[in-house]
């Protein structure tokens, strides 16, 4: 989820300046590197990677007022497409995700677990848009009976069934990765 997040936010400062292509794909091949390392290897997490970084130069072309009407309609039509095979991408990718982090979780882990397949889902279903999120806020998403909140800042929050709420801290390591730890507002550890 740090790895996504940060690809974004990459993304978007090279997205200005069409010369930096070769940036943009290197974050793209980073982020596949980053993904491989933390969950594991996907064929279609990687296609998801490409199909975005070519989407956002298609976009990028797009701005140009000297291609052409029927290579814009052309390009719209692929965005399309792209786009489409993006959502249906994410549903695969998100299912991998959650299978990967409870098998490599154990059972005192519980809500850390289901803190890290919430705020993975909602860094997926963020994954390729450019557009300023709608929804709740904070972003939120059930994990089966529970409910994680997404505040930033490396924050979230597990809301159990019978309704008590952990606070969840993210810990990330340089060019390691992250890990959560979640305790109940008061703790101290």
């Amino acid at each position: 989820m740090v790895g996504l997040n940060g690809y974004q936010d990459e993304m978007e400062s090279l997205e200005s300046r069409t010369d930096r292509w070769a940036d943009r794909q290197r974050a793209g091949n980073s982020l596949k590197q980053t993904y491989l390392v933390a969950i594991g290897g996907s064929r279609e997490f990687n296609r998801m990677v490409d199909l975005d970084v070519r989407r956002r130069e298609f976009l990028i072309t797009l701005r140009d007022l000297s291609v052409k009407p029927d290579r814009v309609k052309e390009m719209n039509d692929e965005l399309v497409t792209m786009n489409k095979d993006v959502e249906a991408l994410k549903e695969i990718v998100k299912g991998q995700a959650a299978n990967a982090e409870l098998r490599a979780q154990q059972q005192p882990q519980q809500l850390e677990t289901v803190a890290t397949i919430g705020l993975v889902s909602m860094a997926i279903d963020s994954f390729s848009f450019m557009t300023v999120p709608t929804g709740p806020n904070p972003p939120s998403t059930n994990v089966g009976p529970y409910v994680v909140s997404d505040f930033g800042r490396l924050l979230s929050t597990v809301t159990t069934p019978a309704g008590q709420t952990f606070r969840c801290s993210t810990l990330v390591i340089p060019d390691m990765g992250a890990s959560i730890k979640c305790e109940a507002p008061g703790n101290k550890s």
